[in-house]
């Protein structure tokens, strides 16, 4: 055997002498369009998301009624500066380098539990953003209430995915909350629907609770004031339900569990796991459940995920969700279009993968003011929002876009969808939401989620279509009423003469009669008018989608 070797055949050696390890900054700053920075308007409206989500979650979770300024200053073309102070509990000293210079770091990834920042990226990411468009570190100025205030410049070391702690102040203040100020080019401000002011606008609109102060560029204040005095009750961390579940999330679930028995594992580690399910689980698998759970292999791990799929449980515990409310949506979104039609609707608990619980509020807004005025008219308007944090990108490969265009809306009296005066509500509430990237502006297409969403828009939908029904009756009613009043006229004077009666008062009788006829027909209609199911052929679609 000749061993023939190309002339210019390089050695794998000499091939991998490039290999190294990156840090995830590194990455994220190569890639800043994942998370969110990717286009002028865009990247200045993704910044004051990152900074206001962190503010809302601090705040509610310390029990504290938001108050957040928002200033954008214009220092020249493209080129802004941030400032945003709340009024949450402040961040200690030790946390802020990781707070705002370290990546994958913070208190909510690791926790089920319903909170609108969820990687411990976003804000991290604006120090990332800012320092890689001008040069310049972020100023963190926080205080926990304590008499003490905590002044930091900070950047963040790429190579490392740590803080670069600038400058470090410490001074007497009696004053709590956390103040941000960066600088940002290659960024621009407008007031279109993606912009800031639109981002403040709906968060506001979907945290009644929330009171936001804006200054723009021009220096035109706008003062979002509350509309509800009560902070809502904090969401609390709750464990995985079965539905739903992987065998690669059982797999190491279970590896990581201190448990010595699969039996008690499950109990443990999962909601509504009673003994009797747990029982259940052992008839349908080929094993002993008093194995130790470290060692359970993945054919295992397949049987006891398809035991689960053959069992009922209960819903998951709705304690670790957080939704706003069908009151606090019919005043703080319906009231604002004052249509002539409103729908609210909150759909039971369900689960999407892994067992991660989620819940579906809609609403729906026709005539009035709802919809999108273009100019030339008005078109239909869909607000997308995540745990109350707005969606104002990447529409088209989201879950909610979907759902909303597969609806058959005809079917319920809305013949020109897209050119409808309407607006739709649509906020997706869970521990941990799917989204398709962490810019975080577009849920994924998960089955369980494209299907509640659809179904709860169908149900705003029927009332929508019971609603067009009696007005479109009424109107036939009102056009036969005045017919018949008309003809009732001529009637009237025909038979004064033939019985020698007085026309007038003929007149008037003829019309109490045709009153109470149409009134009649009222009551009949609305007596036989019930909210019909889900048809059948859209229960049918849905699955099959």
């Amino acid at each position: 055997m000749i061993n023939m070797v190309a002339v210019n055949e390089i050695h794998a050696d000499d091939l991998f002498k490039e290999f190294k390890e990156s840090s995830i900054t590194e990455f994220f700053r190569k890639n800043r369009a994942h998370l969110g920075y990717s286009g002028k308007l865009r990247s200045l409206t993704t910044v004051i998301h990152e900074i206001v989500t962190n503010s809302l979650d601090a705040c509610e979770e310390a029990g504290i009624l938001p108050e957040i300024y928002v200033r954008i200053e214009a220092l020249g073309k493209e080129h802004y500066k941030i400032k945003c102070v709340d009024n949450g509990p402040g961040i200690p000293l030790k946390h802020i380098s990781s707070v705002f210079g370290k990546m994958l770091a913070g208190t909510k990834f690791h926790r089920n539990v319903q909170l609108r920042g969820q990687q411990g990226i976003g804000v991290a990411g604006v120090t990332l953003f800012s320092q890689t468009t001008t040069g310049k570190p972020i100023t963190v100025k926080t205080s926990t209430g304590k008499g003490k205030v905590n002044e930091l410049d900070l950047m963040i070391d790429i190579t490392k995915n740590t803080a670069d702690i600038l400058r470090n102040e410490e001074y007497s203040e009696y004053w709590r909350g956390t103040e941000i100020d960066a600088e940002f080019k290659g960024v621009r401000f407008t007031l279109s629907e993606r912009g800031p002011f639109e981002y403040l606008r709906r968060t506001a609109i979907a945290n009644p609770h929330v009171k936001i102060t804006f200054i723009d560029p021009e220096g035109r204040k706008t003062v979002f004031d509350r509309s509800n005095q009560k902070v809502p009750t904090p969401p609390i961390p709750v464990k995985a339900h079965p539905k739903g579940l992987e065998v690669d999330e059982l797999i190491n679930m279970a590896k990581a569990n201190k448990a010595r028995k699969v039996s008690s594992f499950l109990g443990v580690a999962f909601s509504r796991m009673s003994n009797a399910r747990i029982k259940e689980i052992q008839e349908h698998v080929s094993f002993d459940l008093n194995k130790n759970p470290r060692k359970l292999t993945w054919a295992e791990c397949e049987e006891i995920i398809n035991a689960i799929d053959k069992i009922k449980f209960l819903a998951p515990p709705s304690e670790g969700l957080m939704p706003i409310g069908e009151k606090q949506i019919r005043e703080a979104v319906l009231n604002i279009v004052d249509p002539e039609f409103e729908a609210t609707l909150t759909r039971p608990t369900k689960v999407h993968s892994g067992g991660v619980p989620f819940q579906i509020e809609v609403a729906i807004a026709f005539g009035g003011n709802a919809g999108r005025n273009i100019g030339e008219g008005t078109k239909f308007e869909l607000m997308r929002f995540a745990n109350k944090a707005p969606l104002l990108f990447d529409a088209g490969g989201c879950a909610i876009t979907r759902s909303a265009s597969s609806v058959d809306w005809k079917r319920y009296g809305i013949r020109d969808f897209e050119n409808a005066p309407m607006t739709l509500f649509v906020n997706v509430i869970s521990t941990h939401i799917p989204y398709t990237s962490a810019g975080k502006q577009s849920i994924s297409e998960d089955q369980n989620l494209l299907k509640e969403i659809r179904f709860a828009l169908m149900e705003v939908g029927r009332k929508f279509q019971i609603y067009y029904s009696r007005l479109r009756k009424a109107e036939e009613r009102e056009l036969k009423k005045q017919i018949l009043r008309k003809y009732s006229a001529a009637f009237a004077a025909a038979l004064a003469e033939l019985a020698n009666r007085d026309e007038e008062k003929i007149k008037k009788e003829l019309y109490v009669i045709i009153e109470e006829k149409i009134s009649g027909m009222d009551a009949e209609e609305e007596n036989g008018e019930e909210l019909d199911a889900i048809p059948q052929e859209e229960i049918m679609k849905t699955e099959s989608e």
